[in-house]
């Protein structure tokens, strides 16, 4: 396991797909290195290749939205993606590619050893919680692997093309709140 700045180096010099042929930034994550919890999406779109940072377009204003709702800070929780460079058009990411950074996903994980994990989408769903994950049917749902708790929730990009998956994703939030009153110690501090 690297330290954070070695990964940081690593992850932002990487050359390991073809994601960093056509990136402008890598999109590291961001948030505390100390979080209890972890929002994982599936890769960076065009605003955050832009900036490198993580969910700052229309569906990351959506994302801090929701955080407020459930009376989070984007600075006490760690967000991410399953890869690092955008996918061309925003497609979701080729299986080679989720290879190619998840590497560095699980060093994050490792270093800031989150108790809880919410997968934002199915992609991110299908590679950290089960193979066969089900959006439309399991989001919400919590499991357990290696003592952390995790969830699906929808993407907020297929929010803001759907609205009406807005009241299941408030119910999942409230849930989420629960479950972090329930097992966290400092993120509401």
């Amino acid at each position: 396991m690297k330290d954070w700045d070695a990964l940081y180096e690593e992850c932002i010099h990487c050359q390991k797909c073809g994601l960093a042929e056509t990136r402008t930034n890598v999109v590291f994550g961001e948030g505390a290195r100390d979080a209890e919890v972890m929002f994982i999406g599936e890769g960076p779109g065009e605003q955050e290749d832009r900036t490198g940072r993580p969910f700052v377009g229309r569906a990351g204003q959506l994302l801090d939205d929701m955080l407020a709702m459930i009376d989070l800070k984007r600075e006490k929780v760690f967000i991410g993606n399953m890869v690092k460079c955008r996918p061309p058009q925003n497609r979701d990411p080729l299986n080679i590619e989720q290879e190619a950074c998840i590497g560095y996903l699980r060093n994050q994980v490792a270093l800031i050893r989150p108790k809880i994990i919410i997968c934002l989408g199915r992609i991110s769903a299908i590679r950290l919680i089960k193979p066969d994950f089900k959006i439309t049917k399991e989001h919400g749902q919590w499991f357990e692997k290696s003592g952390v708790h995790m969830t699906a929730l929808f993407h907020p990009a297929a929010i803001l093309r759907d609205p009406s998956r807005r009241p299941d994703t408030f119910v999942d939030l409230k849930g989420i709140q629960t479950k972090i009153r329930e097992v966290c110690t400092h993120t509401y501090r």
